[in-house]
C-alpha cells in the first residue's frame, strides 16, 4: 500500500514540477512583451491572454503537488499542536465534506466545459485575434483529476494515521533549510556563533 501512495506522490511531484516551468516561459514572454512593448513599439494585443493562460496553468497544475507535500496554508493556529491521531481525524472530515464533493463537481464540470470549448473551437474574445482558449480549458478536468488522486491518498494516510498513530512518510522534494539540524550536521554550536559575532563586531569597530 505504502509503495503506490508514494508513486502517486511521485507523480504529482513530477507533474508540479514539470508546470513550475510555466513560470520561465511566462517570465520571458512578459519580458519581451515589455521590450516589444516599450522599445520596438510592437506591442501584441494576445499578450494579455496568453499571460491569463500561463497562470491558470501553473495554479492549476500546482494543486496535487502541493497537497502532496502538505503544503497548503491551514487557517487553523491550534492544528500543530493536536496529536497525529487527532490531526488525522480533523484531515479525514475535512476531505469528506469539503474535498470530495468539490473536487469531484470540478473535474466532472471541467470535462464538459473543456469538451464544449474544443467542439465549438474557442477563442479568447478579449482581443480581435485572441488565442484558442480549449487547451487552457483542458487543462480544469486535467487538474481535477491528479489532485482527486492525490487526495484519496491524503485520506488513506488519514486512516492509517488513525490506526497506527503517526503519519505515513511521504516523498521529500525541497523544503526550507532547518536551522536546528543543519547545526548538528555541521557541528555547530549557538556559542561558536555568539563569539563569532563578537569577533565580527569587534573587527568593525577597530576599523
Amino acid at each position: 500500500m505504502q509503495k503506490i501512495l508514494l508513486f502517486i506522490d511521485k507523480v504529482s511531484t513530477w507533474v508540479g514540477q514539470a508546470f513550475s516551468f510555466c513560470i520561465v516561459v511566462l517570465t520571458l514572454h512578459v519580458s519581451w512583451e515589455v521590450f516589444s512593448r516599450y522599445v520596438l513599439d510592437n506591442p501584441r494585443a494576445w499578450a494579455f491572454d496568453f499571460m491569463i493562460m500561463m497562470y491558470g496553468t501553473l495554479f492549476m497544475m500546482a494543486g496535487a503537488y502541493t497537497l502532496s507535500k502538505n503544503s497548503h496554508v491551514r487557517g487553523d493556529v491550534l492544528y500543530g499542536f493536536f496529536r497525529p491521531r487527532t490531526q488525522a481525524t480533523i484531515d479525514l472530515t475535512l476531505y469528506f465534506v469539503f474535498f470530495l464533493p468539490g473536487v469531484i463537481a470540478l473535474t466532472y464540470a471541467g470535462y464538459y466545459y473543456a469538451a464544449d470549448s474544443w467542439r465549438i473551437n474557442e477563442h479568447s474574445t478579449i482581443t480581435y485575434e485572441g488565442p484558442p482558449i480549449y487547451p487552457f480549458k483542458t487543462v480544469i478536468p486535467l487538474a481535477g483529476a491528479f489532485l482527486l488522486a492525490q487526495g484519496i491518498v491524503e485520506i488513506i494516510r488519514c486512516i492509517v494515521c488513525l490506526k497506527q498513530g503517526v503519519w505515513p512518510s511521504r516523498v521529500v522534494d525541497v523544503e526550507e533549510v532547518d536551522v536546528d539540524k543543519l547545526k548538528q550536521e555541521l557541528h555547530v554550536k549557538d556559542e561558536d556563533i555568539q563569539k563569532l559575532d563578537q569577533f565580527v563586531v569587534e573587527q568593525e569597530t577597530h576599523k
